[in-house]
């Protein structure tokens, strides 16, 4: 048996035939379709051990063609304490699709999947818990992409201007502004013809 995360990683995918086991920045991590993922934490906690949850989190992950939001990958984190190994865990979450809640498993899981429903609009089966952290007349979904960051559009930077944004560089056509984070930049969009 390997030592480190690929035991780990090795023992969930003889539990799972259909996980997929890749080492990433030195971290083996086991990718699983969405409906074995509560069946594969259920594997993690029970036959591997790993009763120490640790991290559970999103992040947009379409690719570049797709448009911001359409798919999110969902990582956790857990432990065995006993053998001193962690074991990453991925599902892949597209829109429309709804994530099966982890916190029947981990306790420490609820909290992190409020999170990921407030956060990034991840519909949770199985969490009845009120809202976390967003005031209930908030709209929108602070951690995905699309979400367009209000207080950079309507107020200046408050810090020293960039090259070629001085009163001297703009008489003399310097640099051209850019837009702030989160804003999207309409020089992007569809090219028109010039008449």
């Amino acid at each position: 048996m390997r030592a480190g995360s690929a035991a780990l990683a090795e023992e969930l995918s003889r539990h799972l035939p259909d996980a997929d086991v890749a080492a990433e920045f030195g971290q083996h991590a086991v990718s699983v379709p969405l409906a074995s993922w509560r069946d594969a934490a259920r594997a993690a906690h029970g036959a591997l051990g790993c009763a120490l949850f640790d991290w559970l989190g999103a992040e947009d992950a379409g690719g570049p063609t797709e448009e911001p939001g359409r798919a999110h990958r969902v990582t956790l984190h857990v432990v065995n304490p006993s053998r001193r190994l962690g074991l990453l865990l991925r599902t892949r979450v597209l829109a429309g699709e709804a994530l099966p809640s982890l916190h029947q498993v981990w306790d420490g899981a609820a909290w992190h999947e409020r999170e990921l429903a407030e956060m990034f609009g991840l519909d949770v089966t199985g969490l009845a818990t009120p809202p976390l952290l967003l005031a209930p007349t908030f709209v929108g979904h602070p951690l995905r992409k699309d979400f367009v960051l209000a207080s950079r559009a309507t107020r200046p930077w408050p810090g020293a201007p960039e090259p070629g944004e001085s009163a001297a560089d703009a008489a003399t056509g310097g640099r051209r502004r850019g837009t702030p984070p989160g804003v999207p930049d309409p020089s992007w969009g569809p090219r028109r013809e010039r008449s």
